[in-house]
C-alpha cells in the first residue's frame, strides 16, 4: 500500500474517530439534541488531547512518533482557537487514520481503551 501524507492520515482519522463516537453515542440516547451535545463533547480537540494523555502509556514508539510528526503539520486554524491544542489533536487524528489503514486490530484495541475511558467518565455523558 502506498504511504500517504500525514495530512491525509489526519483527514481520514478525523472521519474514522467521528464515526466511532457516533456509533457509541447512538446507544447512549435516542434524543437528537442530546446525541449532538455528547458527540460534540467527545470529538472536540481538548478531549482528543485528554485521550492522548490517557493513551500515552499504551502507545508504541512508532505510534508516539506518528503523533509527534502529526503535531508538526502546519495548521490553518483560526486565531480564535488554541493552535497548540489543535496540533495535538491533529497528532491524534494522524494516529487513528494510520491505524485504520495499516493495523485495524491495533485500532480496535485503542478504541476499546477510549471506550472504557469514556464509560468511566460518566459526567461527560451526564452533563451533555
Amino acid at each position: 500500500m502506498e504511504e500517504l501524507s500525514l495530512k491525509c492520515y489526519a483527514h481520514l482519522g478525523d472521519a474514522v474517530y467521528e464515526l466511532f463516537i457516533r456509533e457509541k453515542v447512538i446507544f447512549l440516547t435516542s434524543n437528537l439534541a442530546r446525541m449532538h451535545k455528547i458527540n460534540t463533547a467527545l470529538v472536540r480537540a481538548s478531549f482528543q488531547c485528554e485521550l492522548l494523555n490517557m493513551l500515552g502509556p499504551h502507545l508504541t514508539e512508532k505510534e508516539q512518533d506518528l503523533i509527534r510528526r502529526g503535531r508538526n503539520i502546519p495548521t490553518t486554524s483560526s486565531r480564535k482557537h488554541n493552535q497548540a491544542l489543535h496540533r495535538i489533536a491533529t497528532g491524534f487524528e494522524v494516529l487513528i487514520g494510520y491505524l485504520h489503514l495499516h493495523d485495524r486490530d491495533r485500532l480496535l484495541k485503542i478504541f476499546k481503551l477510549i471506550s472504557d475511558y469514556i464509560d468511566a467518565k460518566d459526567h461527560i455523558v451526564g452533563e451533555a
